[in-house]
């Protein structure tokens, strides 16, 4: 990863723990981050104006793929929620965040990329999966009823759609930067795909939403007296993530922006813990340094 990587990553890891603290504190539920997405689109509409032109050339395929990374967007934010309403968040965070990193990896080998991960960046995503896995623990022993609970199961749940996500955004920005004669900058391009990749998970949001009336309900609630939360979660969420998008055109494979994207995982923990006084229980502090250990690694990888 470059210099410019990092520091795009980083300035986003520290965003994305701002939104997931106010989802978790304030309104954790779909609707919250329904509201929170449309409102963040609107901040990158101004994209529209200046780089709109690009728009004539976008390829049928990453119109496609648009519509496929709102529906793991859609089901990440989803599952974010529920496991937040019954888990604590430096619990659920951690899982979440770690979780994709093997599976984003697995899936570049099985895509034929393996030569493009060294045996110390996979060190390191080793190293973060296991620091995730440690968080959990009440006491340094394996007892599976801390994995057994269903905060637990949503939170692998938004990996899956994390892991979805990451891997069609690379493949998808892949395709438009490579296009012949693009009008615009990289930059530009990846600041109109992520707004419409706003539209495409506020649109599945919505479908997931409007089955069920209490979940309409929700959204009249969040309307009412959580928007002002809302659009600065939203803000965060695409700053964060364009800065994220933005940073896979700086890295030579999507699994290293996702891995070392990872060190929001002991920030967050550490947030749950201290700033909503959930539970100190030693595994956490000790999951936080081995996790740091495999950034270390992932990055020098």
């Amino acid at each position: 990863m470059t210099i410019t990587a990092l520091v795009l990553v980083l300035i986003s890891a520290f965003t994305h723990v701002g939104w997931n603290v106010l989802g978790k504190r304030d309104h954790p539920t779909a609707a919250f981050l329904l509201m929170a997405t449309l409102l963040g689109c609107l901040c990158l509409s101004p994209s529209l104006l200046f780089f709109g032109r690009a728009l004539a050339v976008f390829p049928a395929a990453v119109w496609m793929w648009l519509g496929v990374t709102g529906i793991f967007q859609a089901l990440y934010y989803v599952a974010l929620a529920g496991a937040y309403r019954t888990g604590d968040m430096s619990v659920v965070y951690p899982l979440a965040r770690s979780v994709p990193v093997a599976l984003v990896a697995c899936a570049n080998v099985l895509l034929g990329r393996r030569a493009q991960l060294s045996l110390v960046a996979l060190a390191g995503i080793g190293l973060i999966i296991a620091g995730g896995f440690v968080l959990p623990l009440r006491r340094f022993s394996v007892q599976w009823r801390d994995y057994r609970q269903v905060a637990t199961a949503f939170a692998l749940l938004a990996a899956v759609g994390t892991a979805g996500y990451s891997l069609v955004d690379d493949h998808a920005l892949r395709l438009l930067r490579a296009v012949p004669g693009l009008p615009v900058s990289p930059v530009a391009a990846t600041l109109l795909y992520a707004f419409f990749e706003g539209l495409s998970s506020a649109v599945w949001l919505t479908l997931w939403i409007a089955w069920r009336s209490v979940r309409r309900a929700e959204v009249w609630d969040v309307a009412r007296f959580h928007l002002g939360r809302a659009w600065l979660a939203g803000f965060f969420i695409y700053l964060g993530y364009t800065l994220v998008l933005v940073a896979m055109g700086f890295a030579a494979n999507v699994s290293y922006v996702v891995a070392f994207r990872q060190i929001s995982i002991p920030l967050g923990a550490l947030v749950g813990v201290f700033a909503l006084k959930e539970p100190r229980y030693r595994p956490k502090f000790a999951g936080v340094l081995i996790m740091f250990a495999g950034l270390v690694l992932v990055g020098i990888g």
